[in-house]
């Protein structure tokens, strides 16, 4: 049976890296898959999912106007997939989370989002409200804290590494950007 999984974390949480593992492992099998990707972080280069660590993938990419279901049918259409990832899924919309809901329900596919849960203010990304409102399955990719607690939020830094408390919800960026705290020490970082 097909399900709608989303898979969050903060920052540097390694989700790109335990999505193309999944990946790997249902080509390893002889499974294809199809990879989609936000147009708008192209940190690795248009279209490629790349991990931290170093492994990197080719994918499809979606913008915010996207049908992602027609997508997702237009590649079944060309062959059979095993299952759909899904990476930086909090720049999904509202609309595009339903469409990956019907690409689960109608074309009876497995769809895998990874994304982050909430922004730099500790506000929900509306593609992950969507993804933990309609999701079947919800899984944390754990990652921790300077303390050694368990991170869950995440500050946005300038150059000196000063949190930054104000600004657009999207900036797109990686370690030299952004830091994943505990709840206290975010709390600590933005002067609350």
């Amino acid at each position: 049976m097909a399900k709608l999984y989303f898979n969050y974390s903060t920052m540097n949480a390694g989700k790109s890296t335990v999505l193309l593992q999944a990946s790997h492992n249902y080509r390893e099998r002889g499974m294809d898959t199809y990879l989609m990707t936000a147009a708008l972080d192209g940190r690795a280069g248009l279209g490629r999912i790349a991990s931290r660590i170093g492994i990197s993938a080719d994918a499809d990419t979606f913008a915010a106007g996207d049908d992602v279901f027609s997508m997702i049918e237009q590649r079944i259409s060309q062959g059979k997939i095993a299952c759909v990832f899904v990476d930086e899924a909090q720049f999904l919309t509202e609309e595009q989370v339903w469409q990956l809901a019907r690409a689960v329900d109608d074309l009876r596919v497995p769809v895998l989002a990874y994304g982050l849960r909430v922004d730099f203010q500790g506000r929900l990304f509306p593609g992950s409200a969507a993804l933990l409102a309609l999701a079947d399955e919800m899984r944390e990719v754990r990652t921790i804290c300077e303390c050694g607690r368990k991170a869950t939020m995440v500050i946005r830094q300038d150059e000196n590494g000063n949190a930054i408390t104000e600004g657009a919800q999207v900036q797109i960026g990686g370690n030299e950007t952004y830091v994943s705290l505990c709840r206290k020490h975010w709390r600590e970082a933005v002067g609350d």
